[in-house]
């Protein structure tokens, strides 16, 4: 490990192990201050995320249709390393499963019942509540990951860089990307990844600890959430001493023929039609209000603030937390694919999936309470945000074999999230390595872990939230300037092309 290496390490390590022993010592005191410091930037810098947010989707948009389009990722020759669906099946495994199973009821419902306008539990309220749930997991996230993750494959495949987040700094920075400068960004990233990554795995641990607890007599605890949270950190652990090419690939691949059945299954013993439906509808409806919703906030009423601060402005935040570490995953296996077929793939396949997947999920909840009044809400508000997905199966024929389903694929997801994140750890405190050792990605296993074990206990499912608020504030101007390097680059390349 280089002297570069060794520092961004043992800071990041340093700084981890600070919160970890912060949340077991004072766990009060450090969720009302971590939660001071969210509700201050959600309040002063909501603007700034939204915007920042359609500014990089613009962006890669931008360049996909540009004539840079054309510039591979790599040698004029190169041939992709993974087969497509493969690599579709890498960068969503990685990119945002867990999140999907655990909101694709229980954002619908929420927005259902507390719109972001008008009058909740109606069919306008029901519209919205999808428009809203595939703009929150559609164009805007995955072109946050899409921005980090093309800079990263452009200097690490067609410049012989280092596959860090300070060498996309070369062009504005020059000799500094490598000193003080660099390592800081660095370690921001780092660190934006081991919250990010926790949050997700926190989600998992509970919503496996509710589903679990809703089918058996076994309760829903921290307990039983740190249980759940040791077998599968054992068993990520393992997977990530595999490598790339095995744990990651597999279980990458087993998630999506799991995620497929799952919604194939509950497709076919719901409303087939409604659903299919609710699909066209919403979609025709996301893309109608998109540039609305992008910039939506609320000066002149300031009584729906608050529902963007909470719903909007975290999942950005949330997202840019994830950009570093699902970013360097997807530039990981994508050599060899251009420009255009990088920005176009990671946009638009996992954007409609998502949409698919909120329109059956959703779509089957929302048409039980619109035409059933089965009150999802009322069981959400006893038993926890985690048992929506149970709830809605235990209403449909099969729910035990959909409700073990769910929970096998929470986990394998959860397996491959925090496998991926290992493997991304280390490759950011190895000089960026395309293959860190073994040693490296079991200590930021542990670290991972334990962050998530530490959220929880300290404060839950909204300790874990503020976690990523904060984090995340530092990381999206390093994206700002990100998307400022990586612009000089390309057309510099261009240049160099044509003489």
């Amino acid at each position: 490990m280089s002297k570069r290496s060794n520092t961004v390490f043992f800071v990041s390590l340093v700084i981890s192990l600070v919160f970890i022993a912060v949340g077991i010592i004072i766990p009060d005191q450090f969720y009302k201050k971590a939660t001071a410091i969210q509700n201050f930037l959600q309040d002063k810098f909501g603007w700034f995320y939204l915007l920042s947010a359609t500014i990089f989707l613009v962006f890669v948009l931008f360049l996909a249709f540009s004539k840079y389009g054309r510039i591979k990722l790599g040698d004029a020759d190169e041939k992709p390393e993974y087969s497509t669906i493969t690599w579709f099946a890498m960068l969503f495994s990685a990119g945002m499963g867990i999140g999907l199973v655990f909101w694709g009821v229980a954002e619908p419902i929420s927005h259902f019942y507390a719109p972001p306008a008008g009058e909740a539990s109606t069919p306008e309220a029901a519209q919205l509540a999808l428009r809203y749930s595939f703009f929150h997991w559609g164009l805007h996230p995955w072109a946050i990951y899409t921005l980090i993750g093309l800079a990263l494959a452009f200097f690490k495949f067609r410049r012989n860089s280092p596959g860090l987040i300070s060498a996309i700094f070369t062009p504005i920075l020059g000799e500094r990307a490598e000193g003080p400068i660099g390592k800081t960004i660095d370690i921001i990233a780092v660190i934006a990844t081991i919250f990010g990554v926790a949050t997700s795995l926190g989600l998992g641990a509970v919503q496996i600890s509710g589903g679990v607890s809703y089918i058996s007599n076994i309760p829903n605890t921290f307990m039983t959430q740190l249980i759940i949270i040791g077998i599968v950190t054992v068993l990520f652990i393992l997977s990530a001493q595999t490598g790339l090419n095995k744990g990651i690939k597999y279980l990458s691949n087993l998630n999506i023929i799991l995620a497929v059945a799952l919604m194939l299954f509950l497709l076919f013993v719901s409303q087939t039609n409604f659903i299919m439906d609710v699909f066209v509808q919403s979609i025709g409806n996301y893309l109608q209000y998109l540039p609305g919703m992008s910039l939506r906030l609320s000066p002149f009423k300031p009584s729906q603030s608050g529902w963007i601060q909470g719903w909007t402005v975290f999942y950005w935040a949330w997202w840019i937390a994830w950009a570093p570490f699902v970013g360097t995953f997807i530039a990981r296996v994508s050599k060899g694919r251009t420009i255009r077929e990088f920005i176009l793939g990671v946009l638009l396949v996992p954007t409609i999936f998502g949409a698919l997947w909120f329109s059956v999920f959703g779509g089957a909840a929302l048409h039980l309470e619109l035409f059933n009044q089965l009150g999802l809400n009322k069981v959400i508000e006893s038993k926890g945000t985690e048992v929506a997905l149970f709830a809605l199966f235990d209403q449909l024929p099969f729910s035990s074999i959909m409700s073990v389903l769910a929970i096998f694929l929470i986990s394998t997801f959860f397996i491959t999230s925090a496998d991926s994140a290992t493997f991304v750890l280390g490759m950011q405190t190895s000089g960026g390595s395309l293959n860190p050792s073994n040693k490296v990605k079991f200590i930021w296993g542990i670290i991972i872990s334990a962050s998530a074990a530490i959220l929880l206990w300290s404060g839950g499912l909204e300790a874990l939230q503020t976690a990523s608020i904060i984090v995340a504030f530092p990381f999206t101007f390093v994206m700002l300037l990100i998307m400022v390097s990586l612009y000089k680059a390309i057309a510099s390349e261009t240049v160099r092309n044509k003489s």
